[in-house]
């Protein structure tokens, strides 16, 4: 019972870290859709292109897209009274509120970028907090770029920068470095900053929700050529989900490891077994069983505790995590997104938790059998026969 007890609290655990980190991943990977497009359109080479041409009107009168989203995208300096900071302005179209779910995450005012015929600006929550900015302030933001047409004056080097004022109209909380660094602006804001009649860096597209994706960037690919890159919604964070898949194979390495220790207690219990029933085992084989029935009896001994506690260990496991899921009995410290841990049982992991568990119950069982040595005792059960 002590040692179908340990792998049980071993199974047990490798499941509920495993759900919890799915979790975190979903969550992750819900914050990131927010704000991604279904499919990203850049230039294979240089920094900017004109979305105008024939091809891609061909693009843009596709039945499956919902939406073609021009962006200007730059990094730049930003002013707000006396604080300064560094930032990333993102100039969109004034439809893209309507498709984006920032405008879910929005901790003070709204997702606006025109009131009237005055620009508005939609910030992180971090940059709005280094800048010093609430929603309520009457004071502009202000922009500033160096121009790529003008040369840089050493008299008067503020003639150099291109500027823009846009008021605040809202702060957005989504995740920590993206809340750091994006500023939201119209369209045309960004694009008299950077100098653009009507070049874009991107385009962004948002499919139908019945679209192959797949397909439909095959499809626009043969129609642009190659001199555009097309990202799906998983390339444009390719490192991102890599990391979190090979974290999640270095947690399930770990735990197993953990596993192999708690295993030592099957190993020794079986050990002291096969001690105990020496004489047991001498009495089986005078009455014919061979030496390989006999490591089998202990063989099958150990793997049955050890599938006693993966068996426990499951439901023990998916227990917690439905109750974590249904009532969240452990809240998330601080401030957070969530009020309680996430949690996200999949059917595979309990596979793979079991399969791991059951191969090191088997070996654990497996090595005690091997070592098991004919005792000299059998000799006497054997002589009467």
């Amino acid at each position: 019972m002590i040692s179908a007890s340990g792998i049980a609290i071993g199974t047990a655990a490798l499941i509920i870290i495993l759900s919890v980190y799915n979790g975190f991943e979903d969550l992750i990977r819900s914050l990131y859709s927010t704000h991604e497009c279904d499919l990203l359109i850049i230039p294979a080479a240089g920094k900017s292109f004109d979305p105008g041409t024939a091809d891609f009107e061909k693009v843009r009168e596709m039945v499956e897209i919902r939406h073609f989203c021009e962006i200007v995208q730059e990094n730049l300096f930003v002013k707000y009274n006396q604080e300064e900071s560094v930032a990333t302005i993102k100039g969109v179209d004034s439809v893209f509120q309507s498709f984006t779910g920032l405008r879910n995450y929005m901790s003070e005012g709204e997702f606006s970028l025109w009131h009237g015929e005055l620009p508005q600006a939609v910030l992180g929550r971090g940059l709005a907090m280094n800048l010093g900015l609430r929603v309520h302030f009457v004071d502009p933001l202000v922009l500033y770029l160096p121009s790529r047409t003008r040369e840089i004056s050493l008299i008067n080097p503020a003639s150099s920068l291109n500027t823009e004022k846009v008021f605040p109209a809202g702060v957005f909380s989504l995740e920590k470095g993206y809340d750091n660094s994006f500023i939201f602006v119209p369209l045309s804001v960004a694009r008299s900053l950077t100098e653009y009649e009507n070049e874009v860096t991107s385009v962004e597209l948002y499919l139908n929700e019945e679209a192959d994706n797949e397909k439909v960037r095959k499809k626009i690919q043969s129609i642009i050529g190659d001199s555009f890159i097309i990202k799906t919604r998983y390339e444009q964070n390719e490192t991102l989900y890599k990391m979190m898949t090979a974290e999640k194979l270095s947690i399930y390495i770990i735990l197993l490891f953990v596993i192999i220790i708690i295993s030592a207690n099957l190993f020794g219990s079986l050990s002291m077994l096969i001690i105990e029933k020496r004489d047991d085992a001498a009495v089986l084989r005078s009455m014919g069983a061979d030496e390989k029935t006999v490591r089998r009896v202990f063989l099958f001994e150990g793997w049955m505790i050890s599938l006693l506690g993966i068996l426990a260990g499951v439901i023990i496991g998916v227990a917690v995590c439905l109750l974590q899921i249904r009532f969240g009995l452990v809240p998330m410290p601080g401030n957070f997104i969530v009020e309680a841990y996430p949690v996200v049982v999949k059917f595979w992991d309990i596979v793979f938790t079991v399969l791991g568990v059951a191969l090191i119950g088997y070996f654990a069982s497996f090595l005690p059998s091997q070592l098991f040595k004919k005792s000299e005792k059998a000799k006497d059960y054997m002589q009467p026969f």
